[in-house]
């Protein structure tokens, strides 16, 4: 493997001045600075990155740490943040925090050591002390989805709680009269917002009652025995409404096994707008948020300060939209 010495000593100059080259310091001769190139790429030498960021370069990493990498919410968040790093010239590092905060604390006390450029975190674990910590040290943080309304930077996610009343009101819309929720961990701010627009517009109905709400987590197997307890409530229910698409698959399965009908009996309804929902039988209903562009534009304010140091402390709620399928179908349509 060449060394700058190598380099150094191909290109007739001192070290310290392809070192300059190197990191675009002060001014090089042309010429010089072409020998410099040239030597670098005939002995396809690649500066030490850690020895760069301690001089005070940039390592080109960033890190982005997700709750469950096994949700396929999370893979399209990544892909947007790692396409615009990418276009960037930067690395990104990726992490499954399983929402543990101990994880995390772990994830960002290893990657700080790598010298790690900035974080994006999809959390509803990080501590606000956390952020804060991070930040008096000069590194950049971003919070996707379920990070804190709080928190000193930038908190990127769609607009819940307006995304669930979409849902309710396509319900009704629909002829739903009794619309049962299946909500999320309420630790995670996205379920209770969700929850909330539920209630906003569901509590209106003559139908409605506490009782229609069962908590679910955010995964299939949660929402198919919340079905198993809504039913044993309410057997007439005809609409659902699902926090999250895997939980409304859960749900269409669970109704499948039983013999009943969607949409003919019961209508459901998703929330995230995954592609699973569009291979379902019958294809799901969702409100679909702008997963993609939500980690490009995550990615996009922290290069912003990595780069610019141009800092944005402030909620940022993109809009999600509904998109309505076979499973919310009337009957004869």
């Amino acid at each position: 493997m060449a060394t700058i010495r190598d380099v150094a000593r191909l290109a007739g100059v001192s070290v310290a001045t392809v070192s300059r080259v190197i990191n675009k310091t002060d001014s090089v001769n042309p010429e010089t600075a072409r020998q410099v190139l040239k030597a670098i790429e005939q002995l396809q030498y690649e500066p030490n990155a850690v020895a760069r960021g301690l001089a005070g370069k940039k390592m080109g990493i960033i890190a982005l740490i997700l709750p469950d990498i096994l949700n396929p919410f999370f893979p399209a968040l990544a892909r947007g943040v790692e396409d615009v790093a990418h276009k960037k010239g930067l690395t990104v590092i990726l992490g499954n925090s399983d929402d543990l905060g101990l994880k995390e604390s772990s994830y960002i006390r290893v990657l700080k050591k790598k010298y790690v450029d900035g974080f994006i975190f999809a959390s509803n674990t990080i501590r606000e002390e956390d952020v804060e910590a991070l930040r008096k040290e000069g590194i950049p943080i971003v919070l996707l989805d379920r990070g804190l309304n709080t928190a000193s930077c930038a908190v990127i996610r769609s607009n819940n709680r307006e995304g669930a009343k979409l849902a309710v009101q396509h319900l009704i819309g629909q002829g739903c009269q009794k619309i049962a929720h299946i909500y999320g961990p309420q630790e995670f701010i996205t379920a209770r917002e969700r929850m909330l627009g539920y209630e906003e517009v569901a509590g209106g109905l003559s139908e409605y009652s506490p009782s229609l709400m069962v908590q679910g987590n955010f995964d299939m197997e949660s929402g198919r025995k919340a079905i198993e307890q809504l039913l044993a409530r309410h057997p007439d229910l005809d609409g659902i409404f699902a926090g999250n698409d895997l939980m409304a698959v859960g749900a269409l399965k669970a109704l499948h096994e039983r013999g009943i009908r969607v949409p003919e009996q019961v209508k459901v309804c998703g929330f995230d707008g995954i592609s699973l929902t569009e291979i379902t039988e019958p294809e799901l209903t969702t409100v679909a948020q702008p997963v993609y562009e939500m980690g490009g534009l995550a990615a996009r304010i922290l290069l912003d300060e990595i780069e610019n140091g141009i800092r944005e402390n402030k909620l940022i709620e993109l809009e999600a939209i509904l998109i309505p399928r076979k499973s919310t179908y009337k009957e004869g349509l």
